[in-house]
């Protein structure tokens, strides 16, 4: 590698077009190489989102029990993700089993929930596997289990042509075709753990996820696995201890730039454009990510000094164990709570009134029976 020039980002050349029978395909150019930063902008932008991952890296690390709160993150990166490709299930209805919810959306349902088990494993494998053909190949296999796409080759690279459109022939885009996968993906997966080049981590897996959104390796998914393959660099690489940074959100919220620069790089090699937006997510994403720990911190402190004058000393301690599965699942029932404290029905149900009159917890189904209750200001730290 140490033999091959440095290629500068602003004169970047992203492929070509070869001719299928009826239709053109794009191929990109290959990747592992070294790459040169020669915008100032871009250098500057870097070197922010770089300090600004850094600080929440640290601050992750500070927080006592933080698996509690890193599942929300994870669920809100999963209906977020998922949204991207068209599901409508919200962060409350993920929390609610799936036979509480209407039948017409228990398919969306099952993608949000697909996502959060991908995210589980593939984060957990890190531990005995790197990013690889196979990691990648699992987790897809998990995204699309039993849902939309599952006639798609879950958890197989595609053994034909696909495209982005209606059909072939308007598409607006037409990924490599299948025969160019093997040496693309080879290329990509070399790029993504060669140490011998300083290329920036986070320059890297900007190039690398534009690379796995041109390839579109996959026949569906290929929007879900690239954006987790984000955070699974980022972990993986020692950037996070926790998987607590997640890109869709910023992509959804500026779904058109995201599509438009990806695209951008394809048709007028566009690199720095691309990169400048992907970089300003990490650092805006980062932003939030730090001020909703410190939020939760807040509220956790705020509750905590409540418990005295709110409860007698021997209801404390069922009281905080609610306040435990809340923080981890904050959609809950008296049923629910009955079975996970093994209390009574009774008792229950008082514990739950007494939480909705401190405002802690809000009904959101209307009913008189089979009622659901939110930890309100907790969920509202993630949505807003």
């Amino acid at each position: 590698m140490s033999t091959v020039p440095a290629i500068a980002i602003s004169k970047f050349k992203s492929g070509r077009y070869n001719q299928q029978i009826g239709y053109k395909s794009f191929v990109p150019e290959l990747i592992n190489r070294q790459w040169h930063i020669d915008n100032p902008g871009l250098a500057s932008l870097l070197s922010e989102a770089d300090r600004k991952l850094g600080e929440l890296n640290a601050f992750s690390q500070l927080i006592p029990n933080i698996d509690f709160f890193i599942k929300m993150h994870i669920t809100k990166e999963a209906t977020t993700s998922s949204r991207i490709e068209g599901t409508q299930t919200n962060m409350e209805e993920a929390f609610v089993k799936k036979e509480n919810l209407d039948p017409g959306k228990r398919n969306d349902w099952d993608e949000v929930h697909n996502y959060i088990q991908a995210v589980k494993y593939s984060i957990a494998k890190l531990k005995e596997l790197p990013i690889s053909t196979r990691l990648i190949k699992e987790t897809h296999g998990l995204l699309l289990q039993g849902v939309r796409g599952e006639h798609k080759l879950p958890g197989s690279y595609r053994s034909s042509q696909n495209w982005i459109g209606a059909t072939l022939k308007d598409a607006v885009f037409i990924p490599p075709h299948h025969s160019d996968l093997n040496a693309l993906l080879s290329d990509m997966e070399q790029f993504l753990h060669n140490d011998e080049v300083p290329v920036p981590p986070l320059i890297k897996i900007g190039i690398i996820h534009y690379q796995f959104e041109t390839i579109h390796p996959f026949l569906d998914g290929n929007g879900r696995m690239g954006r987790l393959l984000i955070t699974l660099f980022l972990v993986s690489n020692g950037l996070l201890h926790q998987p607590a940074l997640y890109l869709s959100d910023f992509f959804e919220r500026n779904r058109s730039h995201y599509y438009d620069y990806l695209h951008r790089v394809r048709t007028h090699n566009d690199m720095q454009q691309w990169l400048k937006f992907f970089l300003s997510g990490i650092l805006e994403t980062s932003e939030k990510s730090i001020q909703t720990f410190k939020d939760i911190i807040q509220l956790k402190d705020k509750i905590e000094q409540q418990l005295p004058a709110s409860f007698n000393i021997r209801r404390i301690d069922n009281v905080k164990k609610i306040l435990t599965i809340l923080y981890q699942n904050p959609v809950t029932s008296v049923a629910q709570i009955q079975e996970e404290l093994k209390l009574d029905k009774s008792t229950a149900a008082r514990l739950i009134n007494d939480f909705e009159k401190l405002g802690w917890l809000k009904e959101l189904t209307g009913f008189k029976r089979n009622r659901l209750f939110v930890f309100e200001e907790y969920m509202n730290i993630f949505n807003k």
